[in-house]
């Protein structure tokens, strides 16, 4: 994971390789580009995004959506915003998604997953999840309370109506569905 000099919103959206594969992010005063996913951490993330998008019409599931959530530019693993906010118009979204999922990847830091959680919740987020699969758990954190340690049969809250999942089926879409 390559790290750049500390860079202000403005200078970094203008950057012409931000939108790589993988994508680059503006976080704790730095651009870093996301690791390379693995096959188990592309499959849950389409799953995922394919479960939420088939099970609700309020939310859209995106993979790997730019945010602006100044002083910073996050790329969760998966944006789940309203669908009345989302237009037309391309380029980033403007503001923190109404929930984020991300998935820790093995040369990912837990702490800094965790930051980028906590700014988007400072900044509207509702809801998120942050997915060790190493552990076969998940955190979730939801408003205000401290983060949830979910695993097994628990069940995890979402948004959109979406018929509830348990930790141990969102470990399943890990395998080819």
């Amino acid at each position: 994971m390559e790290t750049l000099k500390t860079t202000p919103l403005a200078e970094f959206l203008s950057q012409p390789n931000i939108e790589d594969s993988p994508a680059w992010e503006l976080f704790d005063g730095g651009a870093k580009q996301k690791p390379m996913p693995t096959l188990f951490h592309s499959r849950l993330q389409l799953n995922l995004v394919n479960y939420i998008n088939q099970n609700t019409e309020l939310f859209e599931a995106v993979q790997e959506l730019r945010c602006i959530v100044p002083p910073y530019s996050p790329v969760p693993d998966i944006s789940i915003i309203a669908s009345v906010r989302l237009t037309d118009e391309s380029g980033p979204l403007q503001g923190a998604p109404d929930w984020l999922i991300e998935i820790l990847s093995p040369d990912q830091s837990p702490l800094s997953l965790q930051n980028k959680i906590l700014h988007c919740l400072g900044n509207g987020t509702k809801l998120a999840w942050l997915i060790d699969m190493t552990r076969q758990q998940i955190w979730v954190w939801q408003g205000d309370d401290l983060p949830r340690i979910c695993s097994g049969e628990d069940t995890l809250p979402n948004l959109g109506q979406i018929p509830e999942l348990s930790v141990r089926e969102v470990m399943a879409m890990t395998r080819r569905q």
